[in-house]
């Protein structure tokens, strides 16, 4: 006969089976779950932890916070995000000065068989040595600033021309049948193929510069906007209908920002095509006083300078290169980073 002995507090020791065999009958009930938390709670109370080599008991958070906290040790290890930063950064930046480097060792080569005499291709040290004068004088400075204030100026006139005829041949079926292939047949027309009727209508001034930058920009970011509303999935436009987005709102709210990724392609190229129309511009168009980029290729053209003429290219090399991976290529990963058009480490 099993005895009926009891503890100080009225209830019989078991063994560990009859406590899971207790619990196994308490789970359907209020009372069963609150005794299986408090002999779970019991447990861990009981059994240490160790955090860093320094002992330390709790509940289950202590115990998770641990756990996270190793975890997060263990994949910032190997020198942190700092050196992880480190290494995306140089991982972008090497593959830029390798091709730099390729570059300039065919320019020393062909100057070393005497592909072409000093005065027409100077060597790449007469270059760089002309580059730096140019800074250290100011010279590239001024020609840098009269060269940026007309392209950011034409820019800004040619994004607000190309986002309001994007949006008004992209919501317009009528509209893109009549000139949504004019909008293309603008945009490969060379830029220099404006500028005698540019001429014409404003003179050799800053007006004739501006009119050609502002077509040779415009046609592209139209077409990158118009790309960007062609490819909303429909479903999100009706989705905006059935939450109220109507009309402006409906644009502001859910047409433009889908459309944004591929926005931003259009908008890379108007830049490209606004400095090239810009640079050809400045070429032909010479203003007294405005001794711009243009104007300092064209001097240096005239005094068989080659190795100034070069400089003033490589200037123009690196601008282009620096908005394009600055400006274009950070704006381009944040906003697909946004729209989870990229991979996220996880």
């Amino acid at each position: 006969m099993p005895s009926d002995e009891t503890n100080g507090n009225g209830s019989r020791p078991g063994t560990a089976g009859d406590e899971v065999e207790g619990l196994d009958r308490s789970e359907g009930g209020e009372g069963g779950r609150d005794k299986s938390a408090s002999v779970l709670l019991a447990d861990d109370a009981a059994a240490p932890t160790t955090t860093g080599g320094a002992e330390a008991t709790g509940s289950d958070g202590s115990r998770l916070g641990s756990e996270l906290s190793g975890l997060d040790r263990l994949e910032l290890g190997g020198g942190g995000p700092r050196q992880g930063r480190a290494r995306r950064v140089w991982s972008l930046t090497w593959p830029k000065l390798a091709a730099i480097a390729l570059g300039i060792g065919f320019w020393q080569l062909a100057v070393e068989m005497e592909w072409k005499p000093e005065y027409a291709l100077a060597r790449p040290s007469d270059a760089f040595g002309s580059l730096w004068d140019l800074v250290s004088e100011g010279t590239l400075w001024t020609a840098l600033d009269i060269t940026l204030r007309r392209a950011l100026g034409g820019f800004a006139m040619a994004l607000l021309l190309g986002i309001a005829v994007g949006i008004l041949v992209a919501g317009s079926k009528p509209v893109r049948v009549a000139v949504g292939s004019l909008i293309t047949g603008l945009q490969t027309m060379p830029s220099i193929a404006w500028f005698p009727l540019a001429i014409l209508l404003f003179g050799k001034s800053e007006g004739a510069i501006t009119f050609v930058v502002v077509l040779g920009a415009a046609p592209s970011i139209a077409n990158g906007l118009i790309t960007g509303i062609d490819q909303i999935p429909p479903i999100l436009r009706r989705a905006g209908r059935v939450l109220g987005a109507r009309g402006v709102s409906a644009y502001r709210h859910v047409v433009l920002p889908a459309a944004l990724p591929s926005f931003i392609g259009g908008l890379k190229q108007g830049w490209a095509f606004a400095w090239r129309s810009l640079m050809a511009g400045e070429l032909l168009v010479i203003i007294r006083g405005q001794a711009s980029l243009g104007y300092l290729l064209t001097v240096n053209r005239d005094l068989n300078d080659s190795a100034g003429l070069l400089a003033v290219m490589i200037a123009i090399l690196i601008i282009g290169i620096v908005v394009d991976t600055v400006f274009f290529g950070t704006l381009d990963r944040t906003i697909r980073r946004r729209w989870g058009l990229v991979e996220t480490a996880g």
